[in-house]
């Protein structure tokens, strides 16, 4: 079984360490299986900060809570401690009309820094405006489209990212697999809802990449496990089932699913014929009406095309990519996202983003089949980084000696699948089809060569559902790429889009 592995930013691992705090942390040294400095203790109390922010003009109060929660056993006793960032509006006297996110993002392995840094928390990352890399020292600003406007955040950490670990008894792989993954995130927001006395709240989840993954399972365990509904689940930038990512022999449907990817990335860059380089919206509609139609039809006869097809069909993704016919010639059709990077802006030197193939960086072996590194994940790396260690003892006024681990080493991760891909959706669909309220929100960026919104749309498109629950599905696309967050016009938007769907 091959596994395209998803995450927030990079597929490596890396610690951000902060500063040393002013004062002695409060429980002894310790060190566990990972080497860390100390075990975080659960049983520590909550800091709470208060403050406000102005959104939509409006200003808004609210509590922010950092600490940790136990992941408890069946008797009561601990197997890791969770760390969290909650935020709630102050002055709400009907807590049970008033909704609460918990929010995460991917990896598996990543920490909820992205959203809760760039996109939904009430204090953000300075980015460029189009998401590019600012020059450092880096910077902080409040968020005026965070969502905190219409619904409470919960920002989780799953255990080994952020300053989430297992506990001493316990080693950190028994985490890192996708049923492990479920139970514990799970039990995360069954003890927070209980202790913060939100069971009667509208509730919903926000994932993005992976975590889209873990929602749609996240749904059905909350339900099946505790008797949690949720009302609805906000998907950035995820994937359901991973057949829609991995191209491998015999599996040819990836290569459709990214092509309207490819095409708002040509789009973006300038390299589309005039016709389709005048109008965006006409361009994908083309490009989704070959990549579904003829495309489709030509991959599937494999080596039996005809040479007369292949070339009508290396003419037309000549058109819809801006690739040199050579090289999807080269190819085989099947253009996997490091050769597009690659090929797109080659003549000028210049690599694509995976994550955001507006962004570019240049080419420091223009020999090598394949980019070196991926411009859109060095932009946010370190922004957001020294934002993260900065905020969380800064301004949270949370201490602690451990690093910040913004994406941690998880693998081998055990999705539990044998033989066959990794796929959520027919968990998704059970959860819908037992609670017909439940509402899904998707959000994808144009220019995402890592997730693409075809790639959902495919797997909820065939979910079996009833006509009149496919109504509470609806998508929001963005001109950027997975984390379209980061370019502000996308931002602005997202937060339109959010507060219309959260509102009650």
């Amino acid at each position: 079984m091959k596994m395209f592995l998803t995450t927030a930013c990079l597929a490596i691992v890396l610690a951000t360490r902060g500063e040393a705090a002013d004062s002695a942390p409060t429980n002894a040294p310790d060190t566990n299986v990972l080497g860390l400095a100390r075990i975080p203790d659960a049983s520590r109390q909550p800091v709470h900060i208060t403050n406000t922010v102005t959104i939509v003009g409006e200003p808004v109060t609210y509590t922010a809570e950092t600490g940790m929660l136990p992941i408890l056993q069946a008797d009561g006793s601990s197997r890791a401690s969770v760390f969290y960032v909650a935020y709630t509006r102050t002055g709400i006297t009907n807590m049970g009309s008033r909704p609460v996110t918990f929010c995460f993002n991917g990896g598996p392995g990543s920490a909820s820094v992205w959203l809760h840094l760039g996109a939904l928390g009430p204090r953000r990352v300075k980015m460029n405006p189009d998401g590019s890399l600012p020059a450092p020292p880096f910077s902080m600003v409040d968020n005026e489209y965070s969502p905190l406007n219409v619904s409470d955040l919960v920002f989780i950490d799953p255990v080994a990212t952020g300053f989430s670990r297992a506990a001493k008894d316990h080693k950190p792989d028994e985490f890192f697999g996708d049923e492990a993954d479920l139970d514990s995130v799970g039990e995360f927001i069954r003890l927070w809802t209980t202790r913060h006395e939100r069971w009667l709240s509208p509730k919903y989840l926000c994932g993005e990449s992976y975590g889209v993954f873990r929602a749609a399972g996240l749904a059905d365990a909350l339900r099946g496990h505790y008797g949690l509904y949720l009302n609805g689940l906000i998907l950035v930038s995820g994937v359901l089932d991973f057949s829609t990512l991995s191209g491998d022999t015999g599996n040819d449907l990836p290569y459709p699913l990214i092509l309207p990817a490819y095409t708002a990335a040509a789009y973006y860059h300038h390299k589309l014929p005039p016709d389709l380089q005048s109008d965006l919206a006409g361009a994908l509609k083309e490009s989704r009406a070959f990549a579904g139609g003829e495309f489709t039809t030509d991959l599937q006869q494999g080596e039996a095309l005809p040479t007369g097809e292949r070339e009508k069909a290396i003419a037309e993704l000549t058109r819809l990519t801006g690739l040199k016919p050579q090289v999807i010639r080269d190819n085989n059709l099947r253009i996997d996202e490091g050769v597009f990077r690659k090929q797109l802006l080659h003549d000028e030197g210049l690599i694509l983003g995976a994550y955001d193939a507006r962004l570019t960086g240049r080419d420091g072996d223009p020999a090598s089949p394949y980019p070196g590194f991926d411009p859109s994940s060095t932009a946010v790396m370190g922004p957001f980084s020294a934002a993260m260690n900065y905020y969380v003892r800064s301004e949270l006024k949370f201490e602690d000696d451990l690093p910040y681990e913004l994406l941690a080493g998880v693998q081998p991760w055990n999705y539990g699948a044998r033989n066959q891909y990794a796929n959520a959706s027919a968990k998704l669909a059970d959860v819908m089809n037992q609670n017909s309220y439940l509402k899904i929100l998707v959000l994808g960026g144009r220019c995402d060569l890592v997730c693409p919104i075809d790639t959902i749309k495919h797997s909820l498109s065939h979910m079996p559902l009833a006509p009149e629950q496919r109504t509470n599905i609806r998508y929001a696309e963005f001109d950027a790429g997975h984390m379209m967050y980061i370019n502000l016009p996308d931002l602005q938007k997202m937060q339109r889009d959010l507060t219309d769907f959260l509102k009650p």
